[in-house]
């Protein structure tokens, strides 16, 4: 599994913006990066000037959104929708789709149960349980997916 570094990470984000915008040819993931880039104008100016936020620290006590760690989540999320792991998540993001009536609603949604599922398998030093995942999203859609 690659597990980038913060830097990398942020550093793949910049240069998905920059290949973007000299329209040179992105690979399937910078492709799927650059959907969650385009659905997110708010952040252009962050990527436009790496020099300034590769190293910004976003603390969660000064109450400003980590972009790099929004729109990995997005991107963790388009990923797993895109292969069907963990197996149901289709259908779940689904149904929440249809419920909130947006896709990007949805993901956000999505967003707020995977960092649910990622927090209890962190606070329990446990691998992150689907089971978890799948019941914040049933409650969320208010429908069990069978």
């Amino acid at each position: 599994m690659f597990t980038p570094s913060r830097d990398q990470a942020r550093q793949f984000f910049f240069d998905t913006w920059r290949k973007y915008r000299q329209k040179e040819i992105l690979s399937g993931m910078e492709a799927m990066a650059l959907e969650v880039i385009l659905e997110h104008p708010e952040y252009h100016r962050v990527l436009d000037d790496p020099e300034r936020y590769l190293d910004r620290d976003y603390a969660p006590e000064m109450g400003e959104t980590n972009p790099f760690l929004h729109m990995s989540m997005h991107l963790a999320i388009a990923e797993q929708l895109s292969i069907d792991q963990p197996v149901g998540i289709r259908e779940h993001f689904r149904k929440l789709a249809e419920k909130t009536g947006s896709r990007h609603d949805a993901m956000h949604e999505t967003m707020d149960c995977l960092a649910e599922m990622i927090w209890q398998a962190q606070r329990q030093g446990t691998t992150p349980d689907p089971l978890v995942y799948f019941d914040c999203l049933e409650k969320k859609s208010g429908r069990r997916v069978d």
